[in-house]
C-alpha cells in the first residue's frame, strides 16, 4: 500500500455517512443519490475502504458488484479531495484487481468519463468492440449530472 494508509474490505470499518456525502455531492455519476439508496448499494456489494493509519479516517472508497465467478462491475471509486495526488486511487484499484484475481473472473468492467489513466495503470483497457455491449436504461429523464 502507500505509507500512512491501509486498504480494507471489512464492512465494519466503512463510514457510510462519509461515503454518501462524497458520492451524492461530489461524484458526477451519483449526484443527488439518496442515503437509503447508497446504503442498499453498500450492503449488496464488496466494499473497499482506504484509511489513514494515523487517524483511522476513511479517505477513499470503491465498491464491486460481482458473482465471484464470472463477472464484476467496479463502481463508486472515490478519493477524498484532501487525499488526492498521493497515488491512492491507483493503489485502491490495484487492490480491487488483486482481491478479485483468485476468483477467476472473465472480466471486470467499469465506466468513467475522466479517469482512464488511473485504470489503464492497473491493466484496464477500452473495449475492443463496444457495439457488442448493450444497456437497459430505466429512465433518461434524470437531471443533468444526476446519478445514472
Amino acid at each position: 500500500m502507500i505509507d500512512g494508509y491501509e486498504i480494507s474490505t471489512d464492512p465494519a470499518r466503512l463510514d457510510p455517512a462519509r461515503i454518501h456525502h462524497w458520492l451524492s455531492t461530489d461524484a458526477y455519476w451519483a449526484l443527488g443519490r439518496s442515503r437509503e439508496k447508497q446504503d442498499r448499494a453498500i450492503s449488496g456489494s464488496l466494499n473497499f475502504g482506504v484509511y489513514d493509519t494515523a487517524s483511522g479516517a476513511q479517505v477513499a472508497y470503491a465498491r464491486v458488484v460481482t458473482d465471484h465467478a464470472t463477472f464484476a462491475w467496479l463502481c463508486d471509486v472515490y478519493v477524498d479531495r484532501s487525499a488526492r495526488g498521493k497515488g491512492l486511487g491507483t493503489a485502491l484499484v490495484s487492490a480491487v484487481r488483486d482481491h478479485l484475481a483468485p476468483d477467476g473472473l472473465r472480466r471486470i468492467l467499469l465506466a468513467t468519463h475522466d479517469a482512464h489513466g488511473v485504470y489503464e495503470k492497473v491493466g484496464f483497457e477500452a473495449l475492443d468492440d463496444p457495439a457488442h455491449w448493450m444497456a437497459l436504461v430505466f429512465s433518461r429523464q434524470r437531471p443533468a449530472g444526476a446519478e445514472s
